[in-house]
């Protein structure tokens, strides 16, 4: 397995699925950057460790960790999942009769896991933790984006050695990372290892990859439909620290090329005071093809408001790949701006070149920044006075989800590193690594 060099992903038939889509799993990363997460990153660890624990239940974690902290990374795995299962720790009850029933069913879906008796074997046998050098957590940006071609079935004996629906092919792609900016207006001074996680994550299960570079882009700045339709934000993507040179036609083009779709959605804006320069996973995600979920506020004094309403204007005028008009779901921010504390600045430990907080600064909350898993969505939860508003978002999600576990996730020490849920997790959709 190696770098593609000769062709691109929409050449050879390859495009990217839905996030909504079947997962085999979920890349995230250990976190330990002291001023994204705190020297006491007890809080953060909580948050990730819940989220850890829901993806288990359903799909593999592929997580990465430094050298320094790999056993640290793996040791803590062993004690949530003990935790989870015996219910002595403080983050979750005892596991139920009917919680291991639907753990073991999951588990007769994930192809790589035999003779498996209990819930706790199961969790215990769905993660790997590996060992790549990273700058910080942000899987979802500088991980490797994959896409899948479907496989053809041409004779009777490719159906009777690969089914008859086989599982599709996959490849990754490695994107160009520069902290968001770069010299422009990049969030740390360094940022090389994170511009090697892609690469190296592909080169450790042995995955053929496409290299983008020097294409500049991270995964929280695209969202796609898997049906042919792509969403970004022109405050991102046209961004004077990402890829200056290119025009808006030629930055589409690329992103035809590597993704295999047939249009892009250019939202104007993102989430108010969001440092990614407006990530379009902060602001709105598809949920089926046709239908997203769009952050809202009816606050006019509320600096969002011209920014969603932008986004809602543009969104009614335009038709997504299939021609269908788009249905928007308005999902409301906070009701109370998230500010950073005296208590939340007093943890933080900032490198030399590295993004500065202060006191009062508005974070760029938003339940948008959910993620799915198989048959579950993690969303999103601030807690303290946003209570009513996080019951809202779960309310809302639940009814337009219904066939999905909505599950919430206490999340605002990931909002104080600078993203959130989605930003701490990336995708590995379902395909055929592992099969003979």
């Amino acid at each position: 397995m190696s770098e593609v060099t000769n062709s691109v992903p929409k050449q050879d038939g390859f495009y990217m699925p839905a996030e909504y889509s079947r997962h085999d799993g979920t890349i995230m990363i250990y976190p330990v950057r002291p001023g994204s997460w705190g020297k006491d990153k007890s809080g953060a660890l909580y948050s990730f460790a819940n989220v850890f624990i829901e993806i288990l239940k359903r799909e593999y974690l592929y997580l990465i960790a430094d050298k320094e902290h790999w056993m640290e990374a793996r040791d803590f795995l062993k004690e949530i999942i003990a935790d989870y299962v015996e219910g002595i720790g403080n983050l979750v009850t005892p596991i139920t009769d009917e919680e291991e029933e639907r753990i073991l069913l999951s588990a007769e879906s994930m192809r790589r896991i035999a003779n498996i008796s209990t819930a706790a074997e199961v969790l215990e046998n769905r993660y790997l933790v590996m060992s790549i050098d990273s700058d910080d957590a942000w899987a979802r940006d500088v991980g490797p984006t994959f896409v899948i071609r479907n496989r053809k079935l041409d004779n009777e004996s490719d159906k009777r050695d690969l089914g008859e629906t086989p599982r599709p092919e996959i490849r990754g792609i490695n994107w160009s990372f520069n902290a968001w900016g770069g010299e422009v207006d990049g969030l740390y001074a360094s940022w090389d290892k994170d511009d090697l996680v892609a690469k190296g994550f592909c080169d450790k299960i042995d995955l053929d990859y496409y290299s983008a570079e020097p294409f500049v882009l991270e995964g929280g700045s695209i969202h796609c439909d898997g049906e042919g339709t792509c969403m970004v934000t022109e405050s991102c993507l046209l961004s004077a620290g990402r890829n200056p040179k290119m025009t808006k036609n030629q930055i589409e083009d690329r992103l035809k090329e590597y993704l295999g779709v047939e249009k892009v959605l250019w939202l104007p804006r993102g989430i108010y005071n969001d440092e990614t320069n407006e990530h379009v996973d902060n602001v709105c995600a598809f949920i089926r093809p046709g239908e997203v979920v769009l952050a809202w506020t009816d606050n006019v004094n509320d600096p969002q408001y011209e920014l969603s309403r932008a986004d809602l204007e543009y969104l009614e005028k335009e038709t997504d790949a299939k021609g269908r008009k788009i249905v928007v779901h308005k999902l409301p921010i906070p009701d109370h701006p998230v500010l950073v504390t005296e208590e939340d600045l007093d943890n933080y430990e900032f490198e030399e070149g590295e993004d500065f907080r202060e006191v009062g600064e508005r974070l760029a909350a938003s339940y948008v920044n959910f993620y799915f898993v198989n048959d579950a969505a993690l969303i999103p939860q601030f807690g303290g006075e946003n209570e009513d508003s996080d019951l809202r978002a779960l309310e809302i999600l639940g009814k337009l989800l219904p066939d999905r576990e909505i599950i919430g996730i206490p999340a605002r020490d990931i909002l104080l590193g600078g993203g959130n849920i989605h930003c701490i997790t990336q995708q590995i959709p379902e395909n055929n690594l592992g099969e003979t």
